[in-house]
């Protein structure tokens, strides 16, 4: 048995979303970037995504079954789905939270810390600004909530993340500020920043006793997999609804 994990970023609704140019993000933390417009979905496709999941049966994983599979050898349903989010972006609680929630569905966000507001802003769809800690927490009964990094969410060059380049000891207590936070519900669970890794990321994650860590390589996952390299598919902007059935039968 296999299971699927989809990679979301950011939600827009159709008219506001401007596929030619990448959203600037606003987040506590002193760091710019721009968020790739082709990480965005927009809202009527991600409506049309869950439903069909909710149509077809789909059970949404939650990280303890997913755990479990990998080091109790406990079985999943056949059709089973596994929902993540990074960054923690506003669009999280303004629509996908209410569509996730309308279908009972369980979900993941992938939480910067060091990036969260401490005061909520205006909704703004020019900008990708980050949540606060609160609004985070009143999504609880939908989202699971695990490490993205504290602040080391910084691309330094398109192969390159800051925890490449960081020492063991770096990276390691960076991870601890991350888990330190009360919002974080999972914290043996890591997504790598950008999908970028080496050796001694993960040999670290290993001795730090994470259970499981996520790429945004492309594909199912199998038990056979290392748990600390799990497959996720990115959905982007243009990914039809047939394409998205594709994904879910690879």
């Amino acid at each position: 048995m296999s299971f699927t994990t989809l990679l979301y970023h950011e939600i827009r609704e159709r008219l506001s979303l401007r596929p030619d140019a990448p959203s600037p993000i606003k987040v506590k933390q002193n760091y710019s970037d721009l968020l790739p417009s082709m990480l965005f979905v927009t809202l009527e496709n991600f409506e049309a995504q869950m439903l069909y999941l909710y149509e077809q049966n789909y059970h949404t994983l939650t990280l303890p079954e997913v755990m479990a599979y990998y080091y109790n050898d406990a079985e999943i349903p056949e059709k089973s789905v596994l929902i993540t989010f990074d960054d923690c972006y506003q669009s999280l609680w303004y629509y996908a939270y209410p569509v996730l929630k309308k279908y009972n569905f369980n979900a993941v966000a992938f939480v910067v810390t060091g990036w969260l507001n401490d005061e909520p802003e205006p909704f703004n769809q020019d900008k990708s600004i980050c949540l606060t800690t609160e609004s985070l927490k009143d999504m609880g009964d939908v989202f699971e909530y695990a490490n993205h990094t504290h602040d080391f969410h910084i691309r330094l060059n398109p192969t390159t993340n800051k925890a490449m380049v960081s020492s063991d000891l770096e990276f390691s207590e960076d991870l601890d500020r991350c888990n330190a936070n009360t919002l974080i519900t999972s914290p043996q669970v890591f997504a790598y920043t950008f999908g970028l890794y080496n050796d001694a990321n993960i040999a670290l994650l290993k001795e730090k006793k994470f259970k499981l860590a996520f790429t945004s390589a492309n594909g199912t996952n199998t038990r056979e997999m290392n748990p600390l390299l799990l497959k996720r598919t990115v959905i982007p902007y243009f990914m039809d609804l047939p394409t998205f059935k594709t994904i879910l039968n690879a």
